[in-house]
């Protein structure tokens, strides 16, 4: 279950660097291992969604690694360290090596979760042991970090954060009683200003915004449900769809993906060891897709896509696993591809842009 993944708290550090053979069209995907301390990293063919090891992966991370993003640079990749309470940044060669610069960050208490604007100009930390939340400007030249402000109370321990696609607005899911929070916050300079909260359904762990910035999705894993939200452009404030929140028969939903062409989501739920597809429509709400849900390896706990939106990548608890799927464009299938064993549970997904 969820509290899997939230407390892989185990101590080691070095700093590690590979080279990989490989070409100047390739991607690279990364994944957190919090459990060993580790970041497995991979070749992905942009034509096949296929993952090839890179060699010398996976390297040793920071204590517990929790969270992974990418700079839209391709140049730097930061982790979320919850066992050391700090954040590693990597730089990215043109083959997809790694060699983390030091000194790391020191953020709030256990930092689990790490978003990015698109415009890569600042850094969030969300830090679910000291209930804020961590803002940081970007050096567009070294990738370096400087904290903006003191870190912004969220009042309730976070589980997951996004960043609207206009980069004015940060929403934050939390834990608390009876249900759970969604809070809103306003940017302005990497400031993080409060503006509404509201109710999902139980634990909304997963979080999901369109890339047009017009909606939002919790996966609400306490009651198994999906809420549906409208975002004011302007205020960035949230309005319940009609029909929200829409139940769901497959048990522990977990973690949510919008796809690149904002037509479908998909639904990692950790209970059933599946992903449900949903298609959006014109007014946010979600229609089960005709030939969901997709089935997984057991326990699927965090999806994720590459930025052409063609492959979809599944994390999965039990067993240590990354699966990669191709994602039919006109019709929401995802087609299995192959799995990746990565020997324990991986957390985190990112896919260089």
């Amino acid at each position: 279950m969820l509290k899997k993944a939230a407390a892989l708290f185990l101590v080691g550090t070095s700093l590690a660097m590979w080279v990989g053979c490989t070409t100047s069209s390739s991607l690279y995907l990364y994944a957190t291992v919090p459990v060993s301390n580790q970041i497995v990293a991979y070749r992905e063919d942009p034509n096949a969604g296929v993952l090839t090891v890179l060699a010398g992966s996976p390297i040793t991370a920071g204590p517990a690694v929790q969270s992974i993003v990418i700079h839209p640079s391709k140049k730097f990749l930061y982790t979320a360290n919850s066992g050391e309470s700090d954040v590693s940044r990597f730089l990215i060669s043109s083959d997809g090596a790694l060699s983390e610069q030091t000194p790391r960050t020191p953020v709030g208490t256990a930092p689990t979760v790490l978003a990015m604007d698109s415009a890569g100009a600042f850094l969030y930390v969300a830090n679910s042991g000291s209930n804020t939340i961590s803002a940081f400007s970007i050096s567009a030249s070294d990738g370096s970090l400087m904290a903006v402000g003191a870190p912004v109370p969220t009042g309730v321990a976070p589980l997951n954060m996004k960043v609207a696609p206009s980069g004015n607005f940060l929403y934050v899911t939390g834990s608390g009683s009876p249900q759970g929070y969604i809070e809103v916050f306003s940017l302005a300079g990497g400031v993080a200003t409060f503006v509404q909260y509201v109710q999902p359904g139980t634990n909304p762990y997963g979080l999901a915004i369109s890339p047009a910035g017009t909606f939002l999705y919790t996966a609400n894993t306490g009651d198994n449900s999906i809420s549906e939200y409208s975002i004011d452009p302007t205020l960035g404030t949230l309005t319940q769809i009609t029909g929200s929140p829409l139940g769901e028969s497959y048990s522990a939903p977990l973690s949510l993906l919008v796809d690149a062409s904002g037509k479908y989501l998909f639904v990692a739920n950790e209970g059933s060891n599946n992903l449900a597809g949903y298609g959006i429509g014109s007014d946010g709400g979600l229609t089960v897709l005709a030939n969901s849900p997709f089935g997984t390896a057991a326990e699927p706990s965090f999806v994720a896509s590459d930025a052409a939106g063609r492959y979809v990548f599944v994390g999965n608890q039990k067993g240590g696993a990354i699966q990669s799927y191709s994602l039919d464009g006109s019709t929401g299938t995802l087609t299995s591809i192959a799995t990746y064993a990565v020997g324990n549970t991986p957390t985190s997904i990112a896919v260089t842009p």
